[in-house]
């Protein structure tokens, strides 16, 4: 198990942020296509993907919704990994949380992510019960897409560890380490080397982070990790003191000049492809 170069994951839009909130947010289909085109001729080789409705710009499973958007980004950049969401902040029912997955051929996604437990956020509850982790586990094993792992503290990292011990997930094992949310870990050496610790062998994972924990886990995750997750689903703004809104494209350019000064460079998509076992 092997990557020379860092992953680079952006993560366009999310469930919760508005243009009200940040006039940035893409929202529509078009507006979530070109933003991750031009992330992507910029250096970005996984994109996490949540689809809106089209009528109302709320967050939607609809397979249809995600058909639109993957089958958009795959006309304009074939080789970049794609994943869909499969939160737990909305939609509560198997079925409709794991409509993505029942895509096929060219519109079928690379990964989904699979969020380990439940949690508190700041205003709302992702809700993720065993039964539910269970489900989504064995249907990403049936259909051959390989599970983002998200986690925010070492309790779910253990429960990865249980998965795998249950042969629903299997290596290479991909985590996005997401801290900083006010209910979990936070993005501090301590809290972050733990969960490294924790990791089963085997095992790549990304820096993020919650509003201003992004850039300090995007730092950590290139130092110590295997590269970064970026975007509007997770920060806002560019600067702590939230004078400067931030485009999708402001955290690639921001990622890309941080790794020139570490000195390091980004995988092509197909690395990443290559070092997670992902064919299509």
């Amino acid at each position: 198990m092997h990557l020379e170069g860092l992953i680079l994951n952006l993560a366009p839009t999310g469930m919760v942020p508005t243009k009200g909130m940040n006039p940035h947010v893409p929202i529509t289909t078009a507006e979530i296509v070109e933003d991750t085109i031009r992330c992507v001729a910029l250096g970005v080789n996984i994109v996490h993907l949540h689809a809106r409705d089209e009528a109302t710009g709320q967050p939607t499973h609809r397979k249809e919704s995600y058909a639109r958007l993957i089958g958009s980004i795959r006309e304009h950049c074939p080789d970049v990994v794609i994943c869909v969401s499969l939160s737990g902040r909305a939609a509560g029912v198997f079925d409709e949380r794991s409509d993505p997955l029942n895509l096929t051929g060219d519109l079928k996604p690379d990964m989904a992510s699979l969020t380990l437990a439940s949690m508190n956020f700041s205003r709302a509850a992702s809700v993720n019960s065993p039964e539910m982790i269970r489900r989504i586990a064995e249907r990403l094993a049936e259909t051959d897409i390989k599970p983002e792992l998200e986690v925010f503290d070492s309790g779910m990292i253990n429960y990865a560890r249980y998965l795998s011990e249950k042969n629903l997930i299997r290596p290479p094992f991909y985590f996005n380490f997401i801290l900083g949310n006010i209910a979990s870990a936070q993005a501090k050496p301590g809290q972050l080397g733990l969960m490294m610790s924790e990791l089963p062998p085997d095992s790549f994972w990304v820096g993020g982070g919650v509003g201003a924990a992004q850039l300090p886990m995007n730092a950590m995750g290139m130092l110590y990790g295997h590269g970064v997750r970026v975007g509007l689903e997770d920060a806002l703004w560019l600067d702590a003191g939230r004078s400067l809104p931030a485009a999708n494209v402001d955290f690639v350019q921001r990622t890309k000049k941080m790794a020139q000064l570490f000195g390091r460079r980004l995988a092509t998509p197909g690395e990443v492809r290559t070092a997670l076992g992902l064919t299509r």
